[in-house]
């Protein structure tokens, strides 16, 4: 049988159940106002063709292929918003399952619910760092790219 040690014997008191009970109304709060925003993000993604058409058509200029390049537009930014969803959709759904859970924990005492909102906390945290370095490598690569191409235009 293992025995289960206390980090320095650290316990939750009446303070820190209060702390992680108010922090999961919080983390339960922005993470339903997250799916509202990536149903509201979908809604547009699916009906972003129409409106480019709508924009390119509002213009009032008979450009040939202009409904073509309408449609092209819409279908890349439907792709691309629907990625943005997807990569939006990940952190929300950790920070709900971390507050349900860190609820349920509290209110019924259970350490395996504390376990794992603890363990969606840590996934929360997790999917964002390694989104921030992509972001950060990718913006990094782009300054090299513009250094590069205005050396080469000078």
């Amino acid at each position: 049988m293992e025995q289960q040690q206390n980090l320095f014997d650290l316990q939750i008191d009446a303070f820190t159940t209060n702390y992680l009970s108010e922090s999961a109304k919080w983390a339960k709060f922005l993470a339903v106002i997250g799916f509202i925003v990536c149903g509201i993000m979908v809604l547009v993604a699916l009906f972003a063709g129409s409106i480019m058409a709508a924009m390119f058509s509002s213009t009032g200029m008979d450009m040939p292929g202009a409904g073509a390049a309408a449609g092209v537009a819409g279908i890349g930014f439907t792709i691309t918003m629907l990625v943005i969803v997807l990569l939006y959709f990940f952190p929300c759904l950790y920070l709900f399952r971390f507050a349900s859970k860190m609820q349920t924990a509290i209110r019924t005492n259970d350490q395996q619910q504390l376990v794992a909102a603890f363990a969606n906390l840590k996934s929360w945290f997790k999917f964002l760092g390694i989104l921030t370095i992509i972001f950060i490598s990718l913006y990094a690569l782009m300054f090299i790219i513009q250094v590069a191409a205005f050396s080469a235009l000078s």
